[in-house]
């Protein structure tokens, strides 16, 4: 399975978009900076220094490349709290008229349970990730296809926008994705060489710290941390730098392009990644995650897809551009 393809080989990794059947045709829209003040999330001050980036634990998927273990030195910035949300997303499309490219190409990835459209709006299955469907329709305002729509969850995460939409919003707001090494160091909250953003503890002990999968993957959940898809994304608690759910709930796009093999050449000091690639680095894990199929919920987890590709479990959260003194 390469990068151009699919995605992670992973339950709640989507295959790219080339993986389902094609209608339209899409392309990156270039979008003005904002002139300020339209992106109102929390900010979190992430201090500067020198963490152990990779797994700690040993559950690694070999084939991400979590490891080798190495120190990153990094200088202080700014990081949202929270994911962006479905509300934040309405109003750079409001001002600017942006179409996403779930919506120029006519259709996106939606997992089987969640899917609310026409029998016939279902376009295909990938067959090594049959629980993906590719749903005519669907997208950011319709996250389960045409019978769904964003009623009540103006405060989860924003979804089925790909990582060109990502630096669309960004280049609107006047921010950026952050780099892996950023995001890593923020959702470690500061405990370094943890598995998660909270320390060792399982997701699941003394009551759930995250949402990700409960029950039978991909039949039955059990919904016992409340939610079958998307939670709000000020559920749970918060880590030690103020960041809500790094970790569960969607994949979170990052600014660099994926490389298993990254962390065995790359610079120590503020990396930004290769220079190069076809695919580009979400991190997080999501909703979809369980420890039977997909562990990908924890600190150094990687996975990756296309730069055009979109999902019903990612999203992203930006930095601030330019350095801040801590």
């Amino acid at each position: 399975m390469t990068t151009d393809d699919a995605g992670c080989g992973c339950g709640c990794g989507t295959p790219g978009r080339s993986a389902f059947l094609s209608i339209g045709t899409g392309a990156p829209q270039e979008v003005p900076p904002a002139a300020g003040g339209r992106h109102s999330i929390e900010q979190a001050l992430v201090p500067a220094g020198t963490f152990t980036m990779g797994d700690s634990s040993g559950d690694q998927n070999p084939a991400d490349g979590e490891t080798p273990r190495h120190e990153v030195t990094l200088g202080a910035f700014e990081i949202d709290a929270t994911s962006v949300t479905n509300a934040d997303f309405a109003r750079f499309v409001d001002d600017t008229g942006y179409r996403t490219e779930a919506e120029t190409f006519g259709f996106s990835a939606v997992f089987h349970l969640a899917v609310a459209a026409p029998e016939d709006d279902v376009l295909g299955q990938p067959p090594g990730t049959p629980w993906w469907f590719g749903v005519r329709g669907a997208d950011w305002r319709h996250p389960g296809g045409s019978r769904s729509d964003l009623d009540g969850l103006g405060d989860h995460p924003v979804t089925h926008v790909s990582w060109n939409d990502a630096v669309a919003y960004c280049s609107w707001a006047g921010r950026r994705l952050p780099t892996e090494a950023e995001w890593e160091y923020a959702a470690r909250g500061g405990i370094d060489g943890a598995k998660y953003p909270w320390g060792d503890a399982e997701v699941d002990e003394g009551g759930w710290r995250a949402n990700i999968w409960q029950g039978t993957f991909p039949r039955e959940n059990t919904l016992e941390d409340g939610w079958l898809t998307t939670a709000p994304v000020r559920s749970f608690a918060p880590n030690g730098y103020g960041l809500w759910q790094p970790v569960g709930n969607v994949w979170e796009w990052c600014q660099d392009w994926f490389d298993p093999r990254a962390y065995q050449r790359g610079p120590v000091t503020a990396p930004a990644g290769p220079g190069r690639g076809t695919a580009r680095v979400l991190r997080g894990g999501s909703y979809l995650c369980h420890i039977s199929y997909c562990n990908r919920y924890r600190n150094s987890a990687r996975s990756q897809n296309t730069p055009d590709s979109s999902m019903g479990n990612a999203g992203f959260r930006t930095v601030a551009r330019g350095a801040v003194t801590a």
